[in-house]
C-alpha cells in the first residue's frame, strides 16, 4: 500500500489568492494530503485559519529555526497557484529570497513535478523578462496552466481561472499515485 502522495500549494500574493481553497479541495477528492505555502505578501490574502482547518496543517511562510521540526510532508508535486510576475521571474532567475522561492528552486533538483497557474495581467506579461522567465521554467520542465493575462485594473478574470487545471497538469506525472 503506498503512502497519500502529498501536494505542496504555494500562494503568491494575487486578487484570487483568496480562492485556493477550490485548489485544495479537488486534491483532496482525488486522495492528496495538502500543505500550503504562502509567499509573505500572499498570506494576507488567505484566511489561514480555514486553510490551515481544511489541510490539517499550518500553512508555511517563512523559515524554519535550525532543529525545529518539519511541519509538513517532503512533496511529491507542487502547484504554484496563483502565480504571480513576482514569483515566476525570481524563480526563474534562482532568486530564493523567500520559503516559498527556496522551495521552488530546490524542487527542480529533487525533480519534483512542479506546475503554475499564472495570474497576472497584460501590461505585467508584456514585459520581456516575464516571457523569457516562462520559456526558462518551460525548459526545467515545469508545467504551465492555459490561464490568459488578464486586462490591467479591471478586476481580473478570476471567473476564467481554472484551480482544477493544476490537478490535470500533474496527472500521470507522480510515480507510484495510480493515475496521478
Amino acid at each position: 500500500m503506498t503512502a497519500q502522495p502529498f501536494l505542496y500549494v504555494v500562494v503568491c500574493a494575487a486578487g484570487i489568492a483568496g480562492e485556493t481553497h477550490k485548489l485544495i479541495t479537488a486534491a483532496q477528492e482525488q486522495g492528496w494530503g495538502v500543505g500550503v505555502i504562502a509567499t509573505p505578501q500572499g498570506l494576507g490574502f488567505l484566511d489561514a485559519e480555514a486553510i490551515e482547518a481544511q489541510t490539517g496543517y499550518p500553512i508555511r511562510s517563512a523559515w524554519r529555526s535550525p532543529g525545529e521540526p518539519r511541519p509538513l510532508p517532503p512533496a511529491d508535486a507542487i502547484a504554484v497557484a496563483p502565480a504571480t510576475f513576482n514569483t515566476v521571474n525570481k524563480w526563474a532567475a534562482g532568486i530564493a529570497d523567500t520559503l516559498a522561492l527556496g522551495i521552488l528552486c530546490e524542487a527542480y533538483g529533487m525533480e519534483i513535478p512542479t506546475v503554475v497557474l499564472p495570474y497576472v495581467n497584460t501590461a505585467m506579461a508584456a514585459h520581456p523578462a516575464y516571457g523569457r522567465s516562462l520559456d526558462q521554467l518551460r525548459k526545467m520542465g515545469v508545467l504551465f496552466g492555459s490561464y490568459e493575462p488578464h486586462r490591467p485594473k479591471a478586476g481580473g478574470g478570476a471567473d476564467r481561472f481554472r484551480w482544477e487545471e493544476a490537478l490535470e497538469l500533474l496527472d500521470g506525472k507522480i510515480a507510484g499515485s495510480s493515475g496521478r
